[in-house]
């Protein structure tokens, strides 16, 4: 009798952190196209299963999020293939698929304003990328950032009204 080896497993670190990075939004995209929450979660439940059985296929530094989103489109079609078959439920593919599509584009333009937003934080001044830091990262309060840079409560508001200002206006030059 010949002594098997076990096959290596594939370290699971490089999947894992790119499902953490994009959880989020993969849950919200199939609970976008799957009206019932348990039937949602059932599929993302199958995707994520999918997602690590492909992802020796998955070529490192291509574009994880259209990949997810189209084995999750996938796995949304099968489930609804799967209840017309058993509840009669009329399915219209190329609506989801167009619902997807959309749903793909839009999350692009929102990536490329969130890159665009990540660049414009760094470019503020130390003193103003702090105080958007405690406001929108720590969730500090007016009162609390106040107390802690030694202004008035009102002159907290002001500044962070201009810096949104200036955000708002970096980030629509460079995501246009």
């Amino acid at each position: 009798m010949a002594s098997s080896t076990p096959e290596p497993q594939p370290d699971p670190e490089p999947y894992l952190r790119l499902l953490a990075q994009h959880e989020r939004w993969l849950a919200a995209y199939v609970h976008s196209l799957v009206p019932r929450s348990h039937d949602a979660d059932d599929i993302l439940q199958e995707v994520k299963v999918t997602l690590w059985k492909q992802f020796s296929k998955f070529e490192q530094g291509t574009n994880f999020r259209a990949w997810a989103r189209t084995v999750a489109t996938h796995q949304v079609l099968n489930h609804r293939r799967a209840a017309r078959r058993h509840q009669g439920v009329s399915v219209e593919e190329d609506f989801i698929e167009a619902v997807a599509a959309e749903i793909d584009r839009q999350s692009d333009g929102l990536d490329r304003k969130a890159d665009a937003l990540r660049l414009c934080v760094q470019r503020l001044p130390d003193a103003h990328r702090k105080m958007v830091q405690l406001r929108y990262f720590e969730e500090c309060s007016i009162a609390d950032i106040a107390e802690r840079t030694q202004r008035t409560a009102e002159a907290v508001y002001r500044l962070l009204s201009r810096i949104r200002a200036v955000l708002n206006e970096c980030v629509s030059r460079q995501a246009s």
